[in-house]
């Protein structure tokens, strides 16, 4: 399926591992422009090489999306080398799971202001695209720990922020024909990734967290992208205000 991305760009936050790194490959298949950006320099070099291999405009740049002054900045420089912004993903997170100030902060920090201050730079480069083109996008990735609960954690909670804040914005921008929408993921199995980190230092937890999905397996990166690239692509053009769980069944909530 063409999903309409050929000449459009893209910002992918934490855009070089997992993910991300799936999001971008996913956008250069369709055509599109694209930008990512995260704290390692080498691998961001190694993520734009890849792209520009898939024959598409790619740049990148080392950024603490901690750093909003920096962000913006970045931001500010990719669409005016790019040319314009279409899409924004907000896809870094700082993974702390703990119930300490601390975790809480790292968290908010990243995750929360992070994709606050990403979208405050792109937002006039998303309003330019959408009305030239008629469709821009914002897409956040969340997770299903937003909508459950074992045990207080700042995980969970900050990454409900996210689905709340998303919703708002869609009602905010819709006249303005930038869309928001939200990819929750369920667990993702990548190698150097959370989970690959837990299969060989907890094998246990590992094979729980196997037991409680149905599937009897975890997500791919590219199963995640490929949600979210369809997401912000023009052939989702109606569909704003979304949170798209996609976690194998391995929440038991309804989503009415």
């Amino acid at each position: 399926m063409d999903l309409g991305l050929k000449g459009r760009n893209a910002v992918v936050l934490g855009g070089t591992r997992g993910i991300g790194r799936a999001i971008a490959a996913t956008l250069a298949g369709e055509g599109a422009g694209v930008a990512v950006c995260a704290r390692n320099a080498e691998q961001v070099a190694a993520g734009v090489a890849e792209l520009k291999a898939a024959g598409v405009r790619a740049t990148g740049e080392a950024v603490d999306i901690t750093d909003g002054a920096a962000l913006k900045s970045w931001i500010t420089d990719v669409a005016t080398e790019l040319g314009s912004i279409d899409m924004l993903f907000s896809n870094a997170g700082a993974m702390a799971q703990g119930g300490d100030p601390a975790s809480w902060e790292q968290n908010f920090r990243l995750d929360v202001l992070g994709a606050v201050n990403a979208f405050e730079a792109a937002r006039p480069f998303l309003e330019a695209s959408g009305e030239k083109t008629g469709d821009a996008a914002f897409v956040i990735i969340s997770s299903i720990s937003a909508a459950q609960a074992d045990r207080a954690g700042s995980y969970g909670p900050i990454k409900a922020a996210l689905v709340h804040m998303a919703k708002g914005l869609a009602r905010q921008y819709a006249a303005k024909k930038v869309r928001v929408n939200v990819v929750s993921p369920g667990t993702v199995y990548f190698k150097g990734g959370v989970w690959n980190m837990v299969e060989q230092n907890a094998p246990k937890m590992y094979q729980d967290a196997l037991a409680r999905n149905p599937t009897g397996r975890m997500a791919t990166p590219q199963e995640i992208a490929s949600a979210a690239v369809f997401l912000a692509s023009p052939i989702s053009s109606f569909t704003t205000g979304s949170n798209l769980v996609v976690d194998g069944a391995i929440s038991n909530r309804v989503n009415f």
